[in-house]
């Protein structure tokens, strides 16, 4: 089922919030940081934000939800629908996980998630 844009907007807000706690958290226990120290700091939420970020917007994509069977691209045959399973792909900001649509062709034992 689709999430609606609000409930999307309040898991990205949960994400923001948990990214502003980390940074207060490491300022509380950091009392004279110096620059590079917080540059560190801020450099590694904001890749932590950015994966998150794109790992929410990618959960609405297309690309997430059932689709008609595919064809496999081996053999032609329509391809059984498994189940919602995890991979990982990598991007410029990072290793990103998702879950998505995955199907299995039996003849061929060849796995796929659509689009590609």
């Amino acid at each position: 089922m689709r999430r609606t844009r609000e409930q999307i907007r309040a898991q990205l807000r949960a994400e923001a919030e948990a990214a502003i706690e980390k940074v207060l958290a490491w300022q509380d226990e950091t009392p004279t940081p110096n620059m590079r120290q917080i540059e560190d700091q801020i450099l590694q939420v904001r890749e932590q934000f950015g994966q998150d970020l794109a790992e929410t917007i990618l959960q609405v994509q297309d690309a997430t939800q059932l689709v008609e069977a595919p064809a496999c691209p081996e053999c032609g045959q329509r391809m059984q629908y498994k189940d919602q399973k995890s991979t990982e792909a990598e991007t410029r900001i990072g290793i990103i996980r998702m879950n998505r649509a995955y199907y299995y062709c039996s003849y061929c034992r060849r796995g796929l998630f659509p689009p590609g």
